[in-house]
C-alpha cells in the first residue's frame, strides 16, 4: 500500500462513521438506533413507498434514489423496540439543498422536475429559473430527488442549532 492510498484510507473511514442517514421522521436520538439489532426489518417490510432500507448495523435509513416519505406513520406503528414512536414525529434529520452548477434551471434551461413533485410547494422559482428551497416549508421528504435529470438535489445532514 502506498502512503497516499493509507491516508486516503484513514479519511474515508473517518468520513463514514460521521456520516448520518437520512431516518424515518419518527426517532428522538440517533442512539436509540442500537436496539433495532433485535428488530427483523418491520419498518422496511411495511413502507408504503419502499424508501426504507436496512443498513449493515441493522437500523433503518432512508434511500430517496425511488421515491420520497409520505409521513404514513406505519413504520413508527409497527416498530417493536418503540425506536421509532408517532409522538416523535418530525421532519426528516437531513436538509436538502439544490447544487446550481448540476441545476438545469440555473444553466437557463427551462426545468421544473423538482417542483412539481414537492407537496409541500417548498421550491420557488425566481421566475422561469433559479429555483431554491424555502427551508420553512420542506419536511425533507426526498421526492424531489428522483425526478432531478442532473442529479442536483443534494441531501446533507441537518445542521444542529445551538443554545447560546
Amino acid at each position: 500500500m502506498q502512503r497516499r492510498d493509507f491516508f486516503t484510507s484513514l479519511t474515508q473511514s473517518t468520513n463514514e462513521k460521521k456520516q448520518v442517514l437520512p431516518r424515518p421522521p419518527y426517532f428522538k436520538e440517533e442512539e436509540s438506533f442500537t436496539k433495532c439489532v433485535e428488530c427483523a426489518g418491520l419498518c422496511a417490510d411495511i413502507c408504503e413507498t419502499k424508501i426504507i432500507r436496512i443498513a449493515e448495523d441493522k437500523s433503518p435509513y432512508l434511500d430517496f434514489s425511488k421515491n420520497g416519505c409520505t409521513f404514513c406513520d406505519e413504520c413508527a406503528k409497527v416498530c417493536p423496540e418503540d425506536v421509532l414512536k408517532l409522538e416523535y414525529k418530525d421532519i426528516i434529520n437531513v436538509e436538502i439543498h439544490i447544487d446550481p452548477k448540476k441545476c438545469m434551471s440555473w444553466s437557463k434551461s427551462i426545468c421544473f422536475s423538482c417542483k412539481d413533485p414537492c407537496l409541500e410547494n417548498a421550491i420557488e422559482f425566481a421566475g422561469m429559473f433559479y429555483p431554491e428551497i424555502v427551508a420553512e416549508r420542506c419536511t425533507s421528504c426526498g421526492f424531489c430527488i428522483k425526478y432531478c435529470p442532473t442529479e442536483a438535489i443534494i441531501v446533507q445532514p441537518k445542521k444542529r442549532e445551538e443554545n447560546v
